[in-house]
């Protein structure tokens, strides 16, 4: 039985970024609460790979009162050569929020926390999948800019399709290139 929703947040969540010397208290609950969630099961090593390389681009949202979990957002960034250049792209790799707490912002506050240390962090883009039914996401992420750059057919385990979604931080050589273009129009119009 799902636990109750919550109708009004105990008090103000307290956010914080991940550190090592919180593995013992809290990883087991982050497993839990992403399993939960998200329909790929990860072993103890895909979550120990992005804590330890990249747990200051992590965040989770703890209840005031007793310190539990109720969100976490775990991320990476680095480079990525597809591109010519090559992009420091920035990776939304699990998003979670207990049922209970959903609704109240706690989501689109641990992705604004991701955005902006990527964004510190000089980052050109940042990218994630999500299932293609899982329409509380998309609008979440299409809310915060992020844009669908590609459909990934049976992408998921339980063969389900997902999108690609995009967050340009940066300005593409595509955008500089339409941008001179402009400037010659607008020079040949005076």
């Amino acid at each position: 039985m799902e636990p109750a929703r919550v109708t009004e947040l105990p008090a103000e969540l307290k956010y914080i970024q991940y550190q090592h010397s919180l593995e013992t208290q809290y990883l087991p609950a982050i497993r839990a609460l992403i399993s939960k969630d998200l329909s790929e099961p990860y072993s103890i090593y895909v979550y120990r790979y992005f804590l330890y390389q990249w747990g200051h681009l992590c965040f989770m949202a703890l209840d005031p009162i007793d310190s539990s979990l109720v969100g976490v957002i775990i991320c990476k960034l680095e480079m990525h050569k597809s591109h010519s250049p090559s992009t420091l792209r920035g990776y939304i790799a699990m998003l979670a929020v207990s049922a209970p707490y959903r609704g109240h912002g706690v989501a689109t506050a641990l992705v604004r926390r991701a955005i902006d240390a990527m964004t510190q962090r000089n980052a050109d883009e940042i990218v994630l999948e999500t299932e293609e039914t899982n329409v509380p996401a998309m609008r979440l992420y299409e809310r915060l800019g992020f844009i669908r750059s590609k459909k990934l057919h049976r992408y998921y385990l339980n063969g389900n399709s997902a999108y690609r979604l995009v967050l340009p931080l940066k300005p593409t050589d595509e955008d500089a290139a339409t941008d001179l273009a402009l400037d010659d129009t607008d020079l040949a119009t005076r």
